[in-house]
């Protein structure tokens, strides 16, 4: 147990100091304070003693320079248990200091809201961190106004912190600092990524190796701030919770604003998220109906409504209870439309006030405001035990002039068009996936399954209306049975990676059966 007899307290956040300051005062803690600090608990009557008059030197370069001093290190670093420690600070004429109140510049704050970066990193707060959390057998640290009230309770009730208490608050402060250091990494990082490409400070010469190395460093930090306590995780008995990537301003759930429903669950965060990948995809007016992060429907059209009522043709049953997207206002006729069903939500880039008026009947549907759509390009992160894969996000595309035509027959100008639009969809349907489309619309969705003529034969099972359709198959055919099976169905053509030895015996069912068929050279797969 330590008895705290000398505190720091240098705060940005001064939420609950002047009762912590009290507190400890009349417990017999002697505390000292700089700059705004110090002048708050003045002004409300608390004895403090300034740290340049520990140090006999004065803050410099415009309060860059505080506490960055040896009478301030020494009586933090110094081990009680370590005789030597202690001769030396007392030969010093150096006290020990027994807490550290700490909380950092604001700098997620500063850059969020256009602030100075450069000006907004924590120097000497995070070296009062560091030192006490180092000896955290002898010194307190605290840096958040949560922890104030149970440590002045526990200095009243026992007398003072015990060892228990002293290793939560040294984990707490080493959490405080990693996350302060990974968010100005990770802004510096962002706005020198060309720079970084540029000219790099290293041995490697690989301009493909510079690339690799500065989009996978080596070491790899994340800073993320828990935002919300999820009633639970994709079931019941499963605790969740949603955290925020510090720094993060781009396009997302995350930050999209919600103008109507329930809280969201785990489940409808990545149902959402999965569902405003899809649109993003197209620049026509496009709709997107997702269920269990698959989606059940996408169509285009010129207006909204339209795209919005062929996407919920491809399948209607499966859409019950799912997630709309759409890449255009949410108009009245749309939103009249999706009242008539059963839906969790929408997410748009806005909707009109009387699209929202309609929809806001349904006082449980949920509606998020996105913004204009904009392509990411964050890395995509899985996690595995004990570490963490780390890819591109899949913004593979193809044109035309990359299809290779390897049937007798060549495919129709309409085909090649549904084939385009088909290889959008496809990526973002969980494999094994096969994929019906025609007239810019899905017309049947097999996904999710462990063999591919069992995804042919769901596809062809969800479609109504399949004669004439084109297919599209994630990676390639294994076999000819996938074609046997559509062919019966009436599908057209087919476009697919190609690159399975049995290339030759799927060609010659597709000939047999006079369709089209088209490689890509390009796998979609989605785990």
């Amino acid at each position: 147990m330590i008895k705290p007899r000398r505190a720091i307290i240098s705060v940005s956040d001064k939420t609950g100091i002047v009762d912590l300051a009290r507190g400890l005062r009349d417990y017999g803690t002697d505390i000292l304070s700089t700059g705004g600090t110090a002048s708050l608990l003045q002004k409300n009557g608390i004895e403090v003693t300034e740290i340049s008059h520990l140090t006999g030197f004065p803050e410099i370069l415009n309060g860059r320079v505080k506490t960055l001093h040896p009478a301030v290190y020494g009586g933090l670093l110094a081990d009680r248990d370590n005789p030597e420690h202690m001769k030396a600070i007392q030969e010093l004429g150096i006290s020990p200091i027994d807490m550290v109140v700490v909380n950092l510049y604001p700098f997620v704050k500063a850059v969020e809201s256009g602030g100075d970066a450069v000006e907004n990193i924590d120097i000497g707060g995070v070296s009062l961190i560091r030192a006490a959390a180092k000896n955290h057998a002898h010194v307190a640290v605290l840096t958040n106004p949560g922890q104030y009230p149970p440590v002045l309770r526990e200095l009243r009730e026992s007398g003072g912190l015990s060892d228990e208490t002293l290793r939560v608050l040294a984990v707490e402060g080493f959490r405080h600092t990693a996350a302060y250091d990974s968010a100005i990494q990770a802004h510096f990082s962002s706005i020198y990524r060309d720079t970084l490409m540029r000219h790099p400070v290293d041995s490697i010469e690989s301009e493909e190796e510079r690339a690799y190395s500065r989009d996978f460093p080596t070491a790899l930090t994340l800073a993320y701030r828990r935002i919300q306590r999820l009633r639970y995780g994709e079931n019941p008995h499963q605790r969740a919770a949603l955290y925020r990537e510090i720094g993060f301003t781009g396009q997302s759930i995350i930050n999209s604003r919600q103008l109507n429903g329930k809280t969201l669950s785990y489940n409808n965060l990545l149902d959402f998220t999965g569902a405003l990948h899809i649109v993003r995809e197209f620049e026509a007016p496009t709709a997107v109906i997702i269920k269990h992060n698959n989606p059940c429907g996408v169509a285009s059209a010129d207006k909204i409504s339209t795209a919005y009522e062929r996407a919920l043709a491809t399948d209607p049953m499966s859409a019950f209870g799912g997630i709309i997207a759409l890449n255009r206002e949410v108009d009245p006729e749309t939103a009249q439309m999706i009242r008539s069903s059963f839906k969790e939500g929408v997410i748009a880039p806005s909707f009109s006030e009387e699209a929202l008026e309609i929809l806001k009947r349904k006082k449980k549907i949920v509606l998020l405001e996105v913004g204009e759509l904009q392509i990411l390009r964050q890395p995509v992160f899985t996690q595995i035990d004990g570490g963490l894969l780390l890819q591109d996000p899949n913004h593979g595309r193809i044109t035309r002039s990359d299809l290779k035509v390897v049937s007798d027959r060549a495919p129709t100008e309409e085909e090649i068009e549904s084939m385009l639009y088909a290889w959008k969809v496809i990526k973002h349907v969980r494999s094994n996936a096969i994929l019906l489309v025609k007239d810019h619309r899905t017309v049947g969705i097999g996904a999710g399954q462990m063999s591919r003529v069992d995804a042919a034969r769901i596809a062809v099972m969800k479609a109504h209306d399949p004669e004439g359709t084109v297919m599209a198959s994630d990676a390639f055919i294994p076999f000819r049975d996938s074609v046997d099976v559509v062919a019966e169905a009436g599908i057209t053509a087919i476009i697919q990676p190609g690159g399975s030895i049995r290339d030759p015996e799927v060609l010659e069912a597709v000939n047999d059966y006079g369709m089209a068929m088209v490689y890509t050279g390009m796998r979609n797969f989605k785990h």
